[in-house]
């Protein structure tokens, strides 16, 4: 099965003035595959190029040099283009419409006969939400309502591969949940979901795979679980763990300072009472939770070696995890630093 989207050395330059002619390189060397199935996120700033990326896919601009691949056809090919279904960032929609009358409007303009569109018109506005309202001029609807319109005409055709610019501006977090779910089902059906947003929580839920771009330049591309387990072990010059432990305090503390743990690094100390049974007599806390910082992870090993043989039980022991968000700011750092 041929690639969703494969890009070779993809370049665009744009040339700017009239009598000064300037050119400005909007995406400058980018390769990378999308396969069919994935749900795949483009990341990147305000122009980074995200933007040049997806009307090179769609046919709106040439690329300078490269090659642009869609759906086994050069980036542009009709045959590609109506496969697609695309839901820009700003959906102009006709003010004297209505959620049906748009789906009819839309869906001609992908050449979908017109007793298949009265057949998905009903389901779709259901599925996002618009039925009650899907007789109401679209001037009246919310910049949220817009965006599930929009998300409805994109999936009208049944399309091979979704292109979707920021997919959750404007819903609330209910709304947003839905259209991950939304998302889930396309996969789940074998579609492919091609995604530019800039909510990063949004994208580190549902994105299998994500590319970032600063300045034109193709920075990473990775699954989200490797990058951000990446990250984490090459920012953290220590680890930090969490602990929760059972035991005798003095025996904790003597733990620590046998592996020579400085005070400072102890953070977050939390001594938890055993429950009390009325009429007893209270007894001293023997739960304990606080974070740590080692020097690495024999470091790690070492002290839960020294816990055990001086009988604490250890309930739990985690690390923090990198998220999608702190990765990208780490990989774009160096762009944000030069502006």
């Amino acid at each position: 099965m041929s690639a969703a989207i494969h890009v070779e050395h993809l370049s665009k330059t744009y040339v700017e003035g009239i009598l000064r002619r300037k050119k400005r390189q909007a995406l400058k060397n980018v390769s990378f595959t999308v396969q069919p199935g994935e749900i795949f996120g483009l990341l990147g700033g305000n122009g980074a190029g995200k933007t040049t990326f997806i009307k090179i896919l769609l046919g709106i601009i040439r690329r300078s040099e490269g090659l642009a691949m869609l759906l086994g056809f050069p980036a542009g090919d009709r045959r590609a283009r109506k496969r697609v279904g695309y839901l820009p960032e700003n959906l102009r929609v006709p003010r004297h419409l209505t959620a049906i009358t748009a789906l009819e409007y839309y869906g001609h303009l992908s050449n979908v006969p017109s007793h298949i569109i009265r057949s998905r018109r009903g389901p779709l506005l259901e599925r996002v939400g618009l039925a009650p309202r899907a007789k109401d001029p679209v001037r009246n609807y919310s910049k949220g309502m817009l965006q599930r319109l929009g998300l409805a005409q994109a999936m009208l055709h049944d399309p091979d591969i979704f292109i979707l610019d920021e997919p959750t501006d404007g819903l609330d977090p209910i709304a947003r949940s839905q259209v991950r779910g939304y998302l889930a089902e396309l996969k789940q059906q074998g579609k492919t979901v091609f995604l530019n947003s800039h909510i990063l929580q949004e994208v580190e839920l549902i994105c299998d795979r994500v590319a970032i771009l600063a300045q034109g330049v193709l920075k990473e591309v990775a699954p989200v679980k490797e990058l951000t387990a990446r990250k984490s072990a090459s920012l953290l010059n220590e680890v930090d763990v969490h602990l929760d432990l059972v035991g005798e305090e003095t025996a904790i503390r003597d733990s620590l300072q046998r592996q020579a743990v400085p005070p400072a690094a102890v953070t977050n100390w939390q001594a938890v009472a055993d429950p009390q049974v009325a009429g007893a007599t209270p007894v001293k806390a023997h739960s304990f939770r606080f974070n740590v910082k080692l020097p690495d992870q024999l470091g790690v090993d070492s002290l839960v070696d020294e816990l055990r043989r001086r009988q604490v039980s250890i309930v739990g022991l985690t690390r923090p995890r990198m998220s999608l968000e702190q990765a990208y700011l780490e990989i774009v750092a160096a762009e944000v630093i030069e502006k």
